[in-house]
């Protein structure tokens, strides 16, 4: 745009210098004008805000220089340089004026949009803090029903283990009547076999009269005894029993010790016919010796004549001599 308006000037100072041979006639006024023309020509916001004045100062330049050229009286000259003149300070003052609009617009932009900005800021601000304080309720909340759950979380595991207890006092309460009932059961039928308590634990005796003479082998009641004594060991699985024959001192020791063996072996198997592991069964034959009486009487001698079964305690421990 800036091209636009220098081209006519630039075409009269090409003309005026390529007719500086004849010299053409110039005043200070004039020289004064084209000096304005150059500088206002050079201002950048000539094309954006008065380019229609500039235009109009454009030619009456042009015929100020023109009237130089015919060599025009000097007040012809300065009639047309002063018209030029009026016609730049006219630009000059319109775009002076428009750059100041331009600057208040500038201004006015800047300052709606820092607004903007700052109204926008606060508002971002307090969507955020709005935001923050939803996500703090939010937060509050979730640690509220957190807790909730937890208490109510609590409270069943409080009622269950109340529960569990009241169950595990009932299953023992129930168990020890159990194991009451079986005492009691036991205690009768060791009652029948006239068992014993003695440190050692609870001791059956089979007499001499419940096997055969100077034999091993039980008889009728022999056996009726061992069936209630199995029936003793099928009802506790967890006994044991010890089973020690015994003889008097009468006769060779190696004879006495033999047939206290064997009657004990006879016991055993007695007990194994009847359902009882051969495991739970231990035999010792002692002979003669740990007599219950002395061997000076018939009736002592009987008395040592003799089966002693050795009941273990529930967890099938038996106390040894």
């Amino acid at each position: 745009m800036k091209n636009y308006f220098r081209t006519p000037a630039a075409l009269a100072i090409v003309a005026l210098m390529a007719a500086c041979a004849s010299t053409p006639t110039s005043t200070s006024l004039l020289e004064n004008t084209r000096a304005e023309y150059r500088q206002i020509e050079q201002n950048p916001n000539v094309g954006t805000y008065a380019q229609l004045e500039m235009k109009q100062a454009s030619d009456a330049m042009r015929e100020a220089n023109l009237s130089a050229e015919r060599r025009e009286s000097a007040e012809q000259i300065d009639k047309q340089a002063y018209l030029a003149r009026q016609k730049i300070a006219l630009t000059q003052e319109v775009v002076k004026k428009k750059v100041a609009e331009a600057d208040v617009a500038a201004a006015a932009k800047e300052r709606d949009f820092i607004r903007l900005n700052q109204r926008t800021n606060e508002a971002n601000q307090a969507n955020a803090n709005a935001q923050q304080a939803q996500l703090a309720a939010q937060m509050a909340q979730q640690d509220a029903a957190r807790a909730q759950a937890q208490a109510e979380q609590a409270q069943r595991n409080t009622q269950d283990a109340q529960r569990a207890a009241e169950a595990a006092r009932a299953k023992t309460a129930e168990a020890e009547a159990r194991a009451a009932q079986l005492e009691a059961k036991l205690d009768a039928q060791l009652a029948e076999l006239a068992a014993k308590k003695t440190e050692r634990g609870i001791i059956i005796t089979l007499g001499d009269v419940l096997f055969g003479t100077d034999k091993s082998s039980l008889t009728p009641d022999g056996m009726r005894s061992a069936q209630k004594l199995a029936d003793v060991l099928t009802q506790n699985p967890t006994r044991t029993v010890l089973v020690e024959g015994h003889t008097d001192s009468t006769g060779a020791a190696a004879y006495n010790q033999e047939l206290s063996s064997r009657r004990a072996a006879s016991v055993r198997d007695a007990l194994m016919q009847m359902g009882i592991a051969s495991q739970r069964v231990s035999v010792r034959g002692y002979g003669a010796d740990y007599p219950a009486a002395g061997n000076d009487s018939a009736a002592g001698r009987q008395l040592n004549r003799r089966v002693e079964i050795v009941l273990s305690d529930a967890t099938g421990v038996i106390k040894q001599r």
